[in-house]
């Protein structure tokens, strides 16, 4: 067993257990390129790793919940986040990490390091990881350089790493990673160079930016970018950014810093140094015999070559390839800060005003022909918004992953879900409406009158101003709940629930006071790093509360269009009109209640044969409420269903959605088909302790309603019972 391999050792029989990355930086040295000394952690050291520590069949068991094909990217990065803190929380065993210690301050003594992954099977012709895996810099002593080769050997888990395997067909149990670790050279001026341009094949491009090239790998620093002829490397044309700051090295990593003044109007590298770095770029290629996408650096007039990886065709352009979606989930923190600012200062009020406009006109004087206009414009205007929600709103909830990865890297705790108690005090659309419902079903059970009359269905005779209270609440609410129908029916259909709700009913988990844990985070930061751990913590609440609230903005959009849809078939049914007429309407109503709108793939699992009675006792997802539920299941396909929901039933569903919040105080637990700690079900369960497991594969099928099940929100384990015995 091989631990750890200078770059000059490595040879053609050592690539399997070094990686991409780590061999070409070994070619590169033997042919004489200028690249900094660097040793290589091989993958036999993270294979003992795994397999002594018991980290490996923990590892099976995460990614084995559900066939990794029909994962959803949100179930990944639950299944990614505990993976992560397995290695976070369990520590290289001491005879392992002696020898790894003792070699790598050999090699290196006090020197500053940059540990990098250098993954088998990532950057080769077929696949490019780039970004995927994690990397870090200026690493001064033993101690800090074994802990971040830890978190490169978690971040093979990454929820990004596992959507790009999936994509490409690669076998995540198969997964090993070895890591480089490189002397640290601190250049003033940095960037990339593509051989051959993505866009352009007969171009070439260069990019450049001050400082280190953390800041442009991460988005947050804008690079000048220069455009070559290939051929003969002349310069096409050179695009300028608002140059404004630049990522420099500080104790035990680097920071964002604001650039200085008189630097900002020159470009970081003159003509002829953008010549040289094309020269670079076009002789490695030579050497490898492919166009490369390079990393360099240069340290006054000296250029570094930091890394080269071969240029993958990326095949987002293709139907049905989705990396560059998946790859847009994960945002850099000034990234996110962007991001909300965008959706709370532009987007939630455009919707909220179309949203007003909507729910304020009067479609009952429209003829046949207006309505159908409507219907066209309102399905338009629907397919915006869930662009929109796709496109800005789900990203943004990176916002809350990132700050879980920032508090379980510096806190480290058992539970990898301990940074949801400092999220979850705040405040959400969905828990204002229970409370306003919850106020309501008071009334009914402190007033025995009022609930007689309600039970026999006697609205009329009610007191006005519970009747004016049901009617704000409708005014706000009700499109949601009530998807269309009329105020008197709604009325109805509300005072139903507001009847269950008064015999039995959960109130939300009192918010404990975090101010306390909030504190014993922030202490672990000094100076500018505990306020920027307080701006992540600020951001991942916004984030945290959008991911619920989007979904009531949304389901408001929806029911918009649900009404008019309504609307248009009563009076397409009551009007005789030329059957070419009828046609085109009838063919528009169709096309906008196929409203459903996924930008990327979305696998539906369904039984194999409905009537085949398969019955298992036992179904396993994810875990996202804890605690343990049982009671009669109640599967719910479509909002309808809802009607019958009674208290201590649990509710089955896909997934749920804003039409369905208001009966989970009801209910003793919630199994979803669609998985995720962060999906609106997820949030919600929470918030009133209830027991959740989402992402059960087939459960809407494999569940029936009737069914006695057991929810075990700590291990993601469904028990069902066919019998009804309590």
């Amino acid at each position: 067993m091989t631990l750890i391999l200078p770059i000059e050792r490595i040879g053609e029989k050592d690539r399997p257990k070094v990686g991409g990355k780590a061999f070409a930086l070994a070619s590169l040295w033997k042919t004489g390129f200028n690249v900094p000394k660097a040793l290589c952690v091989t993958s036999d050291a993270y294979d003992h790793y795994v397999v002594s520590t018991g980290i490996r069949e923990r590892i099976l068991m995460e990614i084995h919940r559900k066939a990794f094909r029909d994962m959803r990217w949100e179930e990944m990065w639950d299944v990614s986040l505990r993976i992560r803190n397995l290695f976070l929380t369990t520590p290289i065993p001491l005879p392992l990490k002696d020898d790894l210690g003792d070699m790598i301050a050999a090699f290196f003594s006090k020197m500053p390091v940059a540990v990098r992954s250098s993954s088998p099977g990532e950057d080769s012709k077929k696949a490019s990881f780039a970004g995927l895996h994690d990397s870090y810099v200026n690493l001064r002593n033993r101690d800090a350089i074994l802990e971040h080769v830890l978190k490169v050997w978690a971040s093979l888990w990454s929820d990004a790493a596992l959507l790009y395997r999936r994509e490409l067909g690669l076998d995540p149990e198969k997964s090993t990673m070895a890591v480089v670790i490189q002397e640290m050279v601190f250049g003033d001026r940095s960037g990339v160079a593509f051989c051959r341009s993505p866009m352009e094949p007969s171009q070439s491009i260069i990019e450049s930016v001050y400082g280190l090239n953390q800041g442009m790998v991460d988005g947050t620093v804008e690079p000048d970018r220069w455009i070559l002829d290939r051929i003969s490397g002349n310069i096409l044309s050179h695009t300028q950014p608002e140059r404004d700051s630049w990522v420099v090295p500080t104790k035990g990593g680097a920071t964002l810093e604001s650039l200085p003044s008189h630097m900002a109007p020159r470009a970081p590298l003159k003509d002829g140094e953008v010549n040289a770095v094309y020269r670079l770029a076009m002789d490695v290629e030579n050497h490898f015999e492919s166009p490369q996408d390079m990393e360099w650096t240069f340290r006054d007039k000296t250029l570094y070559l930091l890394q080269s990886r071969p240029i993958t065709t990326e095949k987002g352009s293709e139907k049905g390839d989705d990396r560059s979606w998946y790859l847009s989930l994960s945002r850099s923190f000034d990234n996110l800060k962007a991001l909300r600012k965008k959706i709370e200062k532009k987007l939630i009020p455009a919707l909220m005003e179309d949203v007003s406009r909507l729910e304020s006109e009067n479609l009952e004087i429209l003829s046949i022909e207006a309505l159908a206009r409507e219907v066209e414009g309102r399905s338009h205007l629907h397919q915006k918004w869930v662009e929109t929600y796709w496109r800005d709103f789900i990203p943004f909830a990176h916002g809350a992953r990132l700050f879980g990865q920032v508090y379980n890297d510096v806190v480290h705790p058992s539970d990898p879900y301990e940074f949801m108690g400092l999220l979850a005090a705040t405040e959400m659309e969905s828990l204002k409406r229970n409370r306003l419902l919850e106020d309501l079903a008071r009334g009914i059970r402190e007033n025995s009158q009022l609930r007689q009359l309600l039970e026999a269905g006697d609205l009329e005779n009610a007191e006005e101003s519970f009747l004016r209270r049901i009617d704000d609440f409708i005014s706000e609410y009700g499109q949601v709940i009530c998807m269309g129908t009329s105020l008197t029916e709604c009325r109805t259909h509300v005072c139903g629930i507001l009847l269950r709700m008064a015999s039995a009913y959960r109130t939300a988990v009192e918010r404990k006071d975090v101010s306390a844990l909030t504190e014993s985070f922030l202490s672990r930061f000094q100076g500018k790093k505990r306020e920027e751990a307080g701006e992540i913590l600020d951001l991942a609440r916004a984030s945290y509360r959008l991911r619920d609230d989007d979904n009531i903005y949304l389901g408001r959009i929806e029911s918009a269009l649900d009404e008019v849809l309504v609307l248009a078939e009563k009076r397409l049914a009551a009007v005789s009109a030329e059957e070419k007429n009828r046609r085109f309407f009838k063919d528009l109503i169709s096309r906008a209640k196929n409203k459903a709108y996924v930008p990327h793939s979305a696998v539906h699992t369904t039984a194999e044969d409905e009537n085949f009675d398969f019955r298992p006792r036992q179904l396993t997802g994810q875990p996202a409420g804890p605690g343990l539920g049982e009671g009669p299941a109640r599967v719910i396909w479509k909002a309808s269903d809802l009607t019958g929901f009674q208290s201590g039933e649990v509710l089955v569903c896909d997934a749920i959605d804003p039409a369905m919040t208001f009966v989970v105080p009801l209910s003793n637990g919630i199994v979803e088909r669609r998985g995720g700690m962060l999906i609106h079900g997820a949030i919600i369960a929470r918030e009133y302790g209830l027991p959740c497991v989402t992402g059960v594969p087939d459960a809407t099928t494999l569940i029936k309603t009737g069914d006695r099940i057991t929810v075990d929100g700590y291990l993601g384990i469904v028990t069902i019972r066919t019998d009804t015995t309590p």
